[in-house]
């Protein structure tokens, strides 16, 4: 009898895991300023590594692909040559037995086709498109292209009030941003190939937090010193923009630094856009908002609240006494499911629920069993948010999974702490209504099916419909552009959305600018941010100027202290138990020694890499 041996890991397997992690961190840290073909060649080649060689397209096409890929990379191809390879991909996505061989060829296949002309630039030209022009990864993915190098540096110094200084060269809400951005910078993080990517919003929030009197407003209205910008000589120039939003209170804060004269009109009681109707107050405290919003109004922005287009004045009007309009109207309609009884006293809209807070008014939710439809952020601000105002119980209904929410991680979990029970694969079919009223909401339970468009699509599960009993139907399905309210039967509408140039010229309609969710769709603030950024400075092109935005901060030197792996730091947050009681800021920012740790660990790819071959940063746009 043989004795059979209990297997136990070794040094081997331990480095072989440390090594596959290391992989994984360094791909997920490259997705910016990465040459695209060599990192389908990598892909191919590691693919290739962990091929059996029991079928012919893996051994060989797996091969074969990997020398094609490889010819290409070195000019030694032709444009032929990469319609061979997309060939072999598309051959060992179709017949391959196993994963390893068919997900090799679809990915290589997709990589082909989605990013063809580098293929063919390295086949012709023996060079990259794309790679050498992203050469600060975080800054790259940063939408408003801040210099997060630049600022992260400057908190590590001590010197925050310039860290916001040039924090606003490209964003003029680092606020905001250090609450409630997506930040997917963070995603583009070289710091990931060491250990993870640093904490940059909560670096920006803690630069911002201990610099005050960079909000400050003098007494006329002014901003103090030392926080007022720079600002151009007056131009004359009139430009008129619809909305008071973050694309739209962007656009004028930047028109008004190069000495224009922008004049906002804003529909609504209060500025600030879904900042201050779409995010609550414990994610974004209404005193932190207006305080920015002010600053930035100080700046010279001429303001009409409560202004609507068309029915105060039209966008013929504005075109004719402005030299330029921006439409930055954002997206504040609600969807509908357009199921039976949607419209039973009872049934209330996120974006008009919020909305309605955002001016003040609490609903009274005490003693109500609450359920809510949606999945995505909006879904989880109105479900926290109905616990606030005092709801029995919330239950979140959702089409997919969990998994699949459009949600960010923090939110969902954040919801779940706070009691909030996520009843996933539910579709709804009607409302249950009494006398008018809702009493239900009877949902169809789903399996999880085969992806459509990056998730996977949910089908009618084998099992009957199930009903969910409550007092408030609150419907977060998502936001609409509300373009065709503004009247003009002139202005471009496709799906609802303006239809703009690449530059945010409106098709047909000179001196005419859009941005932002109702040039987008509903996004987030951040891009809503650099939409208004290029939209100032494509005005101020069209209106026959070239001012450039610029800074006098000096970043302090780089210095290489950071190559020891190191824990990131994470902001925390108050109790559950407490902050679903109240309204106050949920999050805790960095400590002292929490900022002065995490802001040491960047690796100043401004200065390293391919960023010292471009020069470092620039101190302009």
């Amino acid at each position: 009898m043989t004795l059979m041996e209990i297997e136990r890991p070794t040094a081997a397997h331990a480095v072989m895991e440390d090594v596959c992690d290391t992989i994984a961190r360094r791909a997920q840290s490259g997705s910016v300023g990465t040459c695209p073909v060599e990192l389908t060649d990598a892909f191919v080649s590691l693919s290739a590594s962990q091929s059996c060689g029991k079928c012919v397209p893996c051994r060989v096409g797996l091969a074969q692909m990997r020398n094609l890929v490889e010819a290409i990379l070195d000019g030694r191809a032709s444009e032929r040559d990469i319609d061979v390879l997309e060939r072999t991909a598309r051959n060992a996505y179709l017949s391959a037995d196993c994963a390893i061989g068919y997900e090799a060829g679809a990915m290589v296949l997709r990589a082909v086709r989605g990013f063809r002309d580098d293929f063919v630039s390295h086949a012709t030209q023996g060079r990259c498109t794309a790679g050498a022009r992203n050469a600060v990864p975080c800054r790259a993915a940063c939408p408003a292209h801040v210099d997060i190098p630049g600022y992260v540096a400057l908190v590590h110094a001590g010197r925050y009030d310039d860290a916001v200084r040039l924090i606003r060269k490209d964003n003029p809400f680092p606020l905001a941003c250090g609450l409630i951005c997506e930040h997917p910078c963070e995603l583009a993080c070289r710091r990931g190939v060491v250990d993870d990517a640093i904490n940059i919003r909560a670096l920006k929030r803690y630069a911002v937090d201990d610099a005050p009197e960079m909000f400050e407003v003098d007494s006329d209205g002014t901003p103090s010193e030392p926080s007022a910008p720079f600002h151009y000589p007056a131009t004359g120039k009139r430009v008129a923009v619809i909305g008071g939003g973050p694309a739209g209170l962007t656009a004028a804060y930047y028109l008004a630094l190069m000495g224009h004269s922008p004049v906002v009109f804003e529909q609504r009681e209060h500025l600030g856009g879904m900042m201050r109707y779409g995010i609550p107050a414990y994610r974004f405290p209404r005193p932190e908002l207006e305080r920015e919003v002010d600053w930035i109004v100080s700046q010279g922005i001429e303001l009409h609240m409560g202004t609507t287009v068309p029915n105060d004045v039209t966008l013929g009007e504005l075109r004719r006494d402005f030299d330029a309009v921006y439409i930055a109207i954002g997206a504040h309609n609600e969807k509908t499911l357009g199921i039976e009884g949607e419209n039973a006293e009872g049934v209330l809209s996120a974006v008009e629920m919020l909305r309605a807070i955002g001016d003040g008014f609490m609903h009274d939710f005490a003693g109500q069993r609450i359920v809510v439809v949606g999945g995505g952020n909006v879904a989880m601000d109105v479900a926290r948010t109905s616990l606030r105002l005092g709801a029995e119980s919330v239950t979140v209904v959702y089409r997919r999974r969990i998994d699949d929410m459009t949600a960010q991680r923090e939110e969902i979990d954040g919801a779940i702490a706070e009691g909030c029970e996520i009843m996933e694969l539910a579709a709804p079919l009607r409302v249950i209504e009494k006398d008018g009223c809702v009493t239900g909401l009877e949902v169809q339970p789903q399996i999880i099916g085969q992806f459509d468009r990056g998730r996977p699509k949910p089908v009618k599960a084998d099992k009957p419909p199930q009903a969910i009993e409550c007092d408030r139907l609150l419907m977060a399905v998502g936001q609409a552009v509300g373009a065709s309210d503004l009247g003009s039967e002139e202005l471009p509408v496709e799906w609802g959305k303006v239809v703009t140039s690449p530059f945010g010229q409106v098709e047909g309609m000179e001196g005419v600018f859009c941005g932002g969710d109702c040039e987008s769709g509903p996004a987030t603030v951040i891009r809503a941010i650099a939409a208004g950024k290029a939209a100032a400075r494509n005005i101020d092109e069209f209106l026959g100027f070239d001012h450039v935005i610029e800074t006098d901060v000096e970043v302090p030197d780089a210095r290489a202290t950071d190559r020891m792996p190191c824990g990131r730091s994470n902001t925390t947050e108050r109790s559950a138990e407490a902050r679903r009681r109240d309204f106050a800021m949920m999050e805790r920012g960095l400590t002292d020694q929490e900022a002065a740790q995490e802001s040491n660990r960047c690796l100043r790819c401004d200065k390293f890499g391919l960023g010292a071959f471009r020069g470092g940063r620039e101190f302009s746009w």
